[in-house]
């Protein structure tokens, strides 16, 4: 779940929705796996530029201690991610979001096949950030290859040839249909939201709408109330059964969203170079 707008309270997002995330780490509706449980990580940014991370290896529903913080953060800017491994350690550094400089990461999905294209790809990350990599997923190397084909200047051209290196290494090693990626990115301003797999077969992407019309839909919802008119959410499935609240994403397309302005543009693989 990635949330952009006024300030709010952490908990009003995560353990309030009656399908919250917390729910979601142990009833997945539109997951891989219906269960959740191997870690959590809740990014967001506060009064420096750099975001505050917050992660365990317990299951999200668990953690007392996450209860505590959500209780009192609040943010304008917040990412949220409950893990189920594909294959990785269950460790703290292994969990989401990943975080570099002003950066935050999070990727639901794989890498098919990542074992054997691990030596290229890592090698492939600019050396200056390698010693940055803390954990042993491919979504964090998937991150740290982006943040080499320049994250900072053009996301979705860095994203684009990130996916478009794995793709190329994919097909001289024989694996089909690599990629599996619906993931998030920010640099504590702008989110870019991203919805793409190799077989076009991509888990769920949902964004909101607009909260003056959802207020206009439903009026007797009260927790619309907390949220400002510039709210934002994009999240794997819907936080709250509520009629023309959610919108699915397209197959092959990112989200940007930013204050005052969000678009929906088309996601191309690009060559790695």
């Amino acid at each position: 779940m990635a949330y952009s707008g006024d300030p709010i309270l952490a908990e009003d997002l995560l353990f309030k929705p009656e399908h919250s995330l917390i729910d979601q780490s142990l009833h997945s509706h539109l997951g891989a796996t219906t269960t959740n449980g191997d870690g959590f990580g809740v990014g967001w940014y506060g009064l420096g530029e750099t975001p505050a991370v917050f992660k365990g290896i317990d299951p999200a529903w668990n953690d007392e201690n996450l209860r505590e913080v959500a209780s009192q953060v609040s943010t304008h800017l917040l990412f949220a991610h409950i893990r189920a491994s594909t294959g990785s350690a269950v460790q703290r550094s292994n969990s989401h979001p990943f975080r570099h400089e002003n950066w935050l990461w999070m990727h639901n999905g794989c890498i098919e096949g990542f074992e054997r294209m691990k030596r290229d790809l890592v090698f492939a990350i600019e050396p200056d950030l390698y010693p940055y990599i803390e954990g042993s997923t491919d979504s964090e190397v998937l991150f740290f290859l982006a943040l080499t084909f320049g994250l900072r200047e053009d996301p979705l051209g860095a994203v684009g040839r990130a996916v478009g290196l794995v793709e190329h290494l994919a097909r001289q090693y024989g694996i089909d249909a690599p990629v599996q990626m619906s993931a998030a990115t920010t640099d504590g301003v702008t989110v870019w939201a991203f919805r793409y797999s190799s077989e076009g077969k991509t888990r769920s992407l949902f964004y909101s709408t607009e909260i003056s019309r959802l207020r206009s839909l439903h009026p007797e919802v009260e927790a619309l109330q907390r949220f400002g008119m510039t709210a934002r959410l994009v999240v794997s499935e819907p936080i709250r059964d509520l009629p023309g609240a959610w919108n699915e994403m397209p197959e092959g397309s990112a989200a940007i969203v930013r204050e005052g302005r969000d678009d929906i543009v088309p996601f191309v693989p690009l060559g790695a170079t």
